[in-house]
Order: C-alpha cells, then sequence, then structure tokens
C-alpha cells in the first residue's frame, strides 16, 4: 500500500478510512494499519451510523470492537435529523461522505481511503453503460478523485473482493453482511448477479473490465490535458469566476471540447446533467443567441465573446465610479471591454432579489 501512497505523491502521514463493517472496508482498515504504522503513517477508522436499520448501532459498535483489538483509533458519526422518504440510497451516501468529510476538516485530515474493489469498477462500468455515459462515465472510478477539499484513494480498486474475504478469514474475523445487497430492486445488485455469467459466457472477466477503463482513462486524461491547456490560451479568466472566450474560437472546437469546457466553467459541487451542456452546447451553436443559466451560472454574448458568469439575480449596473476605482487597482482591466454583468461579479457586488 505504501507504493500506491508513493505513485500518487501522498504525503500525509495521517490517513482516514471508511469503514462500513462490510468485509471490504474492514480488509483495507487492517491492512492499512497493518502496512503503513510501521513507515510513520497513523490510520483513523470513520464508521457512519445511517441509523437506517434496528441493527446499525450494535453494528457499529462491532467496528469499534475490531479496530480496538487492531489498536486503530475509531470514532462513529451518526446521521441526525428525518431521512427522506424517496431516493435514501443517493441521500445515504452524500450524508456519509458530508459527515466524514466535516469529521476530516474538523481534525486537519486530507485525505480518506474507501474500499472501493475491482468487482465495484466492473458494476460502475455497466450502471453508467446502462445510462448512456459519454467517455468520461464509461472511465468509471478513479484511484484518485476529490470530494471539495478531501482526497479520496481507492487502494483496492485492481482487487478481487475475494481476496479480502480470505483475508478476514485467515484472522478469524468476521464481516457484517449487508441485507440490502441482495434486494434487486437495485440496478447495482442486478448486474452483480450477472457479472459472473457474463464472465462464464464471453470471457468479459472483472479483469477485462478493468482493462478497459484503464485503456479509456487514458483517453480521457488526454482529452483533459487538451482542455486545460485552452484555459489562458483560447479561455481568459477575469478574477476568480469570470471567463470570457473568442466566439469565433468557440465555434471551431470539437462538440466533446465544448461539451467540457462548460462542464467545468459551470460547476459547482457536481457538473450539469450532460442532457442540459448538450442543449446549451446546440442553443449557443445557433446566431443570434439570446443567453441561458446553466449550473448556476449565466451564459450570454457581448464585445465578439461568450461570457460565463455567475448567476445575476438583478439587473442593478454598476456605477463608472465604482469600475474606475477598480481598475485603477486592477490596471489589467482599464482597457477590457468587459459587459456590466461580468463587471458586477469582478466587482463582487451582491444582487439583490
Amino acid at each position: 500500500m505504501q507504493n500506491f501512497l508513493i505513485k500518487h505523491h501522498i504525503r500525509d502521514k495521517v490517513l482516514a478510512v471508511a469503514v462500513s463493517g462490510g468485509a471490504d472496508s474492514l480488509a483495507l482498515a487492517l491492512q492499512a494499519q497493518e502496512q503503513l504504522v510501521l513507515y510513520g503513517y497513523k490510520i483513523i477508522a470513520l464508521t457512519v451510523n445511517h441509523g437506517l436499520r434496528p441493527s446499525a448501532s450494535k453494528e457499529a459498535e462491532y467496528v469499534a470492537q475490531i479496530m480496538q483489538k487492531f489498536n486503530i483509533e475509531h470514532h462513529i458519526l451518526i446521521w441526525q435529523g428525518e431521512k427522506p422518504d424517496s431516493g435514501i440510497e443517493e441521500a445515504a451516501r452524500s450524508a456519509r461522505y458530508s459527515l466524514i468529510k466535516d469529521w476530516c476538516d474538523k481534525h486537519n485530515v486530507g485525505v480518506l481511503l474507501v474500499a472501493h474493489h475491482l468487482r465495484d469498477q466492473a458494476e460502475t462500468f455497466f450502471m453508467r453503460l446502462q445510462r448512456g455515459s459519454g467517455l468520461s462515465g464509461l472511465c468509471s472510478m478513479r484511484e484518485v478523485s476529490n470530494y471539495e477539499n478531501l482526497k479520496i484513494l481507492r487502494p483496492l480498486l485492481k482487487t478481487n473482493p475475494k481476496v479480502l474475504k480470505d483475508y478476514l478469514r485467515n484472522k478469524n474475523i468476521e464481516w457484517i453482511e449487508d441485507e440490502s445487497n441482495q434486494n434487486t430492486k437495485y440496478l447495482r445488485n442486478k448486474i452483480r448477479k450477472f457479472l459472473p455469467m457474463i464472465a462464464e459466457n464471453t470471457g468479459i472477466t472483472l479483469e477485462r473490465i478493468d482493462e478497459a477503463t484503464t485503456n479509456l482513462q487514458s483517453a480521457d486524461d488526454f482529452i483533459e490535458s487538451y482542455v486545460d491547456a485552452l484555459f489562458g490560451r483560447e479561455i481568459k479568466q477575469y478574477g476568480t469566476d469570470v471567463f470570457g472566450i473568442l466566439y469565433a474560437d468557440y465555434l471551431k472546437w470539437h462538440s466533446e471540447i465544448k461539451f467540457r469546457v462548460l462542464a467545468k466553467l459551470c460547476q459547482k459541487q457536481y457538473i450539469p446533467r450532460a442532457d442540459s451542456i448538450m442543449m446549451a452546447i446546440k442553443a449557443l451553436n445557433v446566431l443570434p443567441f439570446s443567453g441561458l443559466t446553466l449550473g448556476g451560472k449565466e451564459i450570454f454574448t457581448a464585445y465578439g465573446k461568450v461570457w460565463i458568469v455567475p448567476e445575476m439575480c438583478s439587473k442593478r449596473k454598476s456605477s463608472r465610479l465604482e469600475w474606475k476605482k477598480f481598475a485603477e487597482q486592477n490596471p489589467q482591466y482599464k482597457n477590457v471591454k468587459i459587459p456590466h454583468k461580468a463587471r458586477l461579479a469582478l466587482l463582487k457586488i451582491k444582487e439583490e432579489r
């Protein structure tokens, strides 16, 4: 596991691990402790009690006992408040990451290890295939990603879950089986039952799917590097959240580049829905373009450019005096034609509803 950390340039010596009590996360926590403590790392296990099952508290306490046995610091985080009537699976996932992130922020922990493994990767691939995802979606999970400012590591992503269960059996450690894993109303569970059949009949094994996602990730990385190179060259940034693109340059871009640029510039916590981005691209390709909003950003044209600014709540204009003072303090804007909506964003004027 240390090689995994070195590969991804992880220098943090305190690592949090999300532990639910299932075989995968228990094995991850114990392996991290076993392999990394000798090199000066500290492992902290975090368990979220969603309170969705009568046994939830008992299961969290069981994890605490296992962690104590192996000298791993452990904390139970409780999801308080009312639970939604629908979409509970996604709500629980969001609550889990939010609770863990809040704890990590309070305790200056910047890295979280999660136990996604080889079969999880295959399930994610087929789920996104079923949704008609594009290249980025079919890349499935990455070994390293970010949740706001928390770095998420998946050191088991190329590990077969059978290996993890064998590891626990050798240590005489029992794990908790989540009964919801047998509920076939969930797409992931349907795919899980389907994977052995497709491997037996076609040779498309978990390892083959992993090879495919790795190749897709390589192609995706290349496109992302091309998009990143556009910033500062064809995409001009003004302040922190105002962007301008020559309309003529934008129209020359391939649709995939347009998609990714709009996704990046109009992203909040998550990128806007793909169909919303495609509608924006279609509208921008037709003159005259009357403007639109996407992901909390306003997109419009002025002075031969496509402008992307935070969405305005009113039409108040900045005064000439306000802009003059700002331009004196920021001379790079003195001779630049900037529309009033962009000026408002640069001046950080709070719009009234």
